[in-house]
């Protein structure tokens, strides 16, 4: 019986259309990012998005729908991306157009990553700043990526607020095409997904922290709780560069036969650690 019900549940995953169910969000994260965008000032970050709440028409709304299809996006691409390692769709997938997805989902999480820098209040000052820092602590191309991806020292948000809405979705768009353009969706095909994405916003306001004068410790994004625990016990470069960058190599190497066994193995370890020190962080 136990077994059937995993067989069941394990097949309900897979056969879900999580691909036409993330473009749905992705649609709505853009329409609703392009509403804030047109009152964002990224000379002044945080007064401009908590003056959104306040004088725009439905300006906290616009801001939480942004902000939780952004989230239900980023979510449904992973799903879709281990229903298709599940099936072993994988296999059939030419090694470099899989490295191009791999490298797709970390272009999509600097994406979200840097939605959080430029809501510019305790969290996403917090996240910044330690993203810059382990750039820096990166021999040779630390500062050039620095300098490209964020630069908050010198520029504040702008550099940020740029490959926000620019250069990192552009290279997203690049890397994810061939896969991409296979998809066709329709709004008609998913009105409960429209439903929750649309009536969530309107009942629970999308997070922002003021600052906190003294605080000890401040949470990240909670993709990145996990990692800032990390940086507790490891230099800068070990756990912002080395260790993600072990997930991508594993995760590259499912394409290879004689290894394929071995990496899975290790993403699940590597998972499962990783959810071990995030719960360790967000308990703090």
């Amino acid at each position: 019986m136990a077994e059937r019900l995993r067989s069941r549940a394990r097949g309900l995953f897979v056969n879900t259309r999580w691909g036409s169910y993330g473009m749905v969000a992705l649609y709505l994260s853009l329409f609703s990012g392009v509403i804030v965008a047109l009152q964002y000032d990224p000379g002044h970050p945080y007064y401009s998005v908590s003056s959104l709440d306040i004088l725009a028409p439905f300006g906290l709304f616009w801001r939480s729908l942004h902000f939780y299809a952004s989230q239900a996006f980023f979510l449904l691409t992973l799903a879709h991306f281990l229903a298709m390692v599940i099936r072993r769709e994988h296999e059939s997938i030419a090694f470099k157009r899989w490295l191009l997805l791999i490298f797709s989902l970390v272009a999509l999480l600097l994406i979200l990553f840097t939605g959080y820098v430029l809501r510019a209040d305790a969290t996403g000052a917090s996240a910044g700043m330690i993203a810059e820092n382990i750039l820096l602590s990166t021999p040779l191309v630390g500062r050039p990526l620095n300098w490209l991806l964020f630069d908050l020292t010198q520029e504040g948000v702008k550099r940020v607020y740029a490959n926000h809405l620019v250069g990192l979705g552009l290279l997203w768009l690049v890397l994810s095409w061939d896969h991409l353009r296979h998809y066709r969706i329709s709004w008609r095909q998913s009105p409960t997904l429209v439903l929750l994405l649309v009536a969530f916003p309107a009942l629970v306001a999308a997070p922002l922290e003021p600052e906190r004068l003294g605080a000890f410790h401040i949470g990240g994004p909670w993709f990145f709780v996990g990692l800032q625990e990390l940086l507790r016990h490891l230099p800068p470069f070990w756990a912002g560069i080395v260790w993600p960058g072990l997930l991508v190599c594993a995760l590259a190497l499912l394409r290879r036969p004689a290894l394929a066994s071995r990496a899975r193995l290790f993403c699940l370890a590597w998972l499962a650690i990783y959810a071990l020190l995030t719960a360790v962080g967000l308990s703090r």
